[in-house]
């Protein structure tokens, strides 16, 4: 399989990436795109034209239950109502009228052959970072001064923090285990040692 090493240290490391992209004013492109990745491999892609999830690898509908497509479009088209409100909102706050912006969502996570595992959720605007999870702590840190109204909301009820720690330190584990079990021939045939 696909293998990351960590720095002296030879553990094979999977890895299970999402990375969702909002952007205003781009010519030929959704204004939103979800594209979801198992070790450095699309697995999964939602766009905002075609409105529906779809499987890049074979492998990814073994793994699936029946509902799973239904249900990540459901959730998709909501995150993408979501970030067209808040691109508008970073747009106001950085006092911008119009022109190309960009606000991307990225998060997964990682699994040693140990056992060890991490995970990240982060944001960014305009290809800066802008807020970040600290699971530790479960607030979130943020990236620039115009990120602090932001975090200071979502760190006062920690609804947030406490989701999306749970997610990267349980579901999204059980997901990437089942996903490189299913997917172990076609990573195997991408991967590098």
């Amino acid at each position: 399989l696909k293998s990351e090493y960590r720095e002296n240290v030879n553990l094979l490391t999977h890895s299970m990436k999402y990375f969702y992209t909002a952007s205003s004013e781009v010519s030929n492109f959704p204004e939103f795109v979800v594209v979801g990745m198992v070790d450095g491999v699309q697995m999964v892609h939602y766009d905002s034209n075609s409105q529906r999830t779809v499987p890049k690898q074979d492998w990814v509908n073994k793994a699936a239950d029946p509902q799973y497509w239904e249900r990540n479009t459901g959730y998709f088209m909501n995150s993408q109502q979501i970030f067209k409100v808040d691109i508008n909102t970073l747009k106001q706050r950085f006092n911008q009228s119009g022109g190309v912006h960009a606000l991307q969502r990225m998060y997964g996570c990682e699994m040693d052959d140990d056992g060890v595992t991490r995970g990240y959720f982060q944001y960014g605007y305009d290809g800066a970072d802008f807020l970040s999870l600290d699971k530790s702590t479960r607030t979130w840190t943020a990236a620039n001064q115009k990120a602090v109204i932001t975090k200071l909301k979502w760190d006062a009820t920690g609804d947030n923090a406490n989701i999306f720690k749970n997610y990267l330190e349980n579901t999204c584990i059980e997901w990437l285990k089942k996903y490189v079990n299913y997917g172990k021939d076609t990573l195997e045939r991408k991967g590098t040692v």
